[in-house]
C-alpha cells in the first residue's frame, strides 16, 4: 500500500505544480542546426569539409521549461515508469542505460535501484548520463543535474490524454526518434478509436467508480484516466466530488458517498494490494451495492491503469471488455 500512497501523492504533487495548459495539445519545439566537421590530409592543400546533419542540437519544451540537447543522447536515464515505456515505444531503448526501480515494463528495460519517488542525484550521475527524464522533482533534482551539465526533462504526470501525446513527441524529438514517436501517437489514436467503436452503445451511461486505494482516492473525468472512461460514454460518480478541480482530478471520497452513488460497476486499481469484491463487501454498508450484487467488480493491473503512455489503449480495452461481458446474451 506504501507504493499506492506514494503514487497518489506523486500524482497530486506534479499535477498541482504542472504549468501545462490542459485545454490544448502542446508539441515539442525543434530547433536544429548543422554540425560541420572539417578534416585535412597531407596530400591535399585545401581542407575537405564533411557535413553531418542528425537533427541536433534540438530544443524541446518540457515541464521544467525549454531544454536544449546538443547531440543525440546515448546514455539516457529514466526515473519515470511512464517515460521508460515511451522511450522503448519510440525506438530509443538502445539509448537507455538505466531506469528506476518501478520501471518493470518492457522487460528489457535496464532496471536498477534508482528511485523515481526519492531520486538521488549522486546515484544518477554515477551512470554518466547525457539525458535524464523524470516525472517528479522533490526540489533539487533538476537544479543539480543542470549544474552538472546534464540535460534533464521533467515530464509531470499527464493531466490529460493530449498530454500523453505531447510527452511521447517530446521524448521522440529529444532522443532523435521523432518519426517513430509520431507513428506511435497515430497508433494510440487509432487504437482508442477502435476500442470505442467496438464498445459503442454498451457502456453509454453506465456509472462507475475507479478506486486508486482503500482510502477511497478516485479519479474524475478531468484526469487522463477519467477521460479514457469518457471515450466509452461512461459516467463517473467522482465528478461531483471535485466540480472546481480543487483536487486536481484525484478526490478522496467518503464511504457514504460511494454507497449512495451506487455505481453500476467498480474498477479496482488497488487489487494488487488485496482489494477485491470480498473485501469491498466487508466494508460497512457496501454489501448491498448494485455492483457487488451483480458481480460487476473488475480487478485492474495497477501499472496499466496508472501509467500514462502507449498502454492506455490496453487499459481502455480492459474497460470495454469488462462492460461488454456484463451485457445480457442475445
Amino acid at each position: 500500500m506504501k507504493r499506492t500512497a506514494l503514487l497518489i501523492a506523486l500524482l497530486l504533487a506534479v499535477v498541482a505544480c504542472s504549468p501545462v495548459d490542459t485545454t490544448t495539445t502542446s508539441t515539442a519545439s525543434l530547433e536544429s542546426t548543422t554540425t560541420t566537421i572539417a578534416s585535412t590530409t597531407t596530400s591535399a592543400p585545401a581542407a575537405t569539409t564533411t557535413t553531418v546533419d542528425d537533427g541536433f542540437p534540438v530544443t524541446v519544451a518540457a515541464d521544467n521549461g525549454s531544454v536544449t540537447i546538443d547531440s543525440r543522447p546515448t546514455a539516457v536515464i529514466s526515473i519515470s515508469a511512464s517515460a521508460t515505456e515511451m522511450l522503448f515505444a519510440v525506438g530509443a531503448g538502445d539509448q537507455v542505460v538505466a531506469v528506476d526501480d518501478q520501471s518493470d515494463y518492457p522487460t528489457e528495460a535496464p532496471m536498477t535501484d534508482l528511485s523515481g519517488f526519492t531520486p538521488n542525484l549522486e546515484a544518477i550521475l554515477a551512470f554518466e548520463p547525457d539525458l535524464v527524464i523524470a516525472s517528479f522533482d522533490p526540489g533539487n533534482l533538476v537544479e543539480g543535474l543542470e549544474v552538472a551539465g546534464v540535460p534533464v526533462l521533467l515530464l509531470n504526470a499527464a493531466p490529460t490524454i493530449d498530454d500523453v501525446y505531447r510527452q511521447i513527441e517530446v521524448i521522440g524529438v529529444a532522443t532523435g526518434n521523432i518519426d517513430r514517436a509520431l507513428l506511435v501517437n497515430g497508433e494510440i489514436r487509432e487504437g482508442l478509436e477502435a476500442v470505442a467503436a467496438e464498445a459503442a452503445g454498451a457502456a453509454d451511461g453506465v456509472t462507475y467508480y475507479h478506486e486508486l486505494d482503500n482510502t477511497l482516492y478516485s479519479v474524475t473525468s478531468q484526469s487522463f484516466i477519467g477521460q479514457l472512461y469518457a471515450l466509452l460514454g461512461m459516467v463517473n460518480i467522482a465528478d461531483p466530488a471535485d466540480p472546481d478541480g480543487a483536487s486536481f482530478g484525484f478526490p478522496q471520497l467518503s464511504s457514504e458517498y460511494v454507497v449512495t452513488a451506487d455505481p453500476n460497476i467498480i474498477f479496482l486499481a488497488d487489487a494488487v494490494f488485496g482489494e477485491s469484491a470480498e473485501t469491498l463487501a466487508a466494508r460497512p454498508g457496501w454489501e448491498g451495492m448494485s455492483a457487488l450484487e451483480s458481480g460487476a467488480v473488475v480487478e485492474l493491473d495497477a501499472d496499466v491503469a496508472s501509467r500514462w503512455g502507449p498502454r492506455i489503449v490496453e487499459f481502455l480495452q480492459v474497460i470495454a471488455d469488462s462492460i461488454m461481458s456484463l451485457q445480457p446474451s442475445s
